[in-house]
C-alpha cells in the first residue's frame, strides 16, 4: 500500500510540469507555482512487481529545486507529504518519514526506475521541457524523453503522460480552477 502511495505522490510530482493558463480558456489552472486537483497513476505489472492503480487528491507547490506535494484521500485524510530543497528530499507517510536525496532518488525507490522530473513541472505546464528534445504530436500533444504528453482536453483542466516504455504508466489530472 505504501508503495502505491508513493507511486501516486510521484505522479503528482511528474503531472505538476504540465498544467498552465490557456490564453483561450476563462479558468486559470494554475499559479506560476502552485497546482492542485485529483489525479490517477496506472503502473504496469512487471515479471517483479504487480500493476498499481492510485487516485488521490494533491496539492503542489514549489518547483522542481524547492518545494512541497501533499497527497490526500477525496475526504481530507492526509496520504503522504513529500518536501524537497536543495540536497535534500523527505517523505512523510503513515510509517514515518524517509530522506532521499534528490526526487528523481524518490522515484527510483518508488517506481523501481528514476523519472524525469524537472522535465515534469513544464508538462504540466502545457509545454516540453527545454532541457531536452522533443517532438510535436498534434497541436494537442508532444512526446519527450519517451513519454507522450496529451492536453487535448487541457482547457477543461484535464492532462494525460503516459510512457509506453516497460512499466508502462499513464498518469492522468484533473486540475482545480483557481
Amino acid at each position: 500500500m505504501r508503495r502505491a502511495w508513493l507511486a501516486a505522490l510521484v505522479a503528482a510530482i511528474v503531472l505538476a510540469g504540465c498544467a498552465t493558463q490557456q490564453a483561450t480558456g476563462p479558468r486559470q489552472y494554475s499559479t506560476p507555482d502552485s497546482l492542485a486537483g485529483r489525479m490517477t497513476v496506472k503502473v504496469d505489472a512487471t515479471p517483479t512487481s504487480q500493476a498499481r492503480n492510485v487516485t488521490a487528491v494533491f496539492d503542489l507547490q514549489g518547483t522542481p529545486e524547492q518545494g512541497k506535494l501533499d497527497l490526500s484521500t477525496p475526504l481530507g485524510t492526509v496520504l503522504a507529504q513529500a518536501r524537497w530543497a536543495p540536497g535534500k528530499v523527505a517523505l512523510v507517510t503513515s510509517q514515518g518519514e524517509t530522506a532521499f536525496a534528490t526526487l528523481d532518488e524518490l522515484t527510483r525507490e518508488v517506481l523501481g526506475e528514476s523519472l524525469p522530473v524537472a522535465a515534469l513541472f513544464d508538462w504540466l505546464r502545457g509545454r516540453p521541457w527545454p532541457g531536452a528534445p522533443s517532438t510535436s504530436d498534434g497541436d494537442k500533444a508532444f512526446k519527450q524523453l519517451g513519454w507522450t504528453v496529451s492536453l487535448a482536453q487541457f482547457g477543461d483542466g484535464l492532462i494525460a503522460a503516459s510512457r509506453a516504455e516497460a512499466p508502462a504508466v499513464s498518469v492522468r489530472a484533473k486540475l482545480d480552477a483557481q
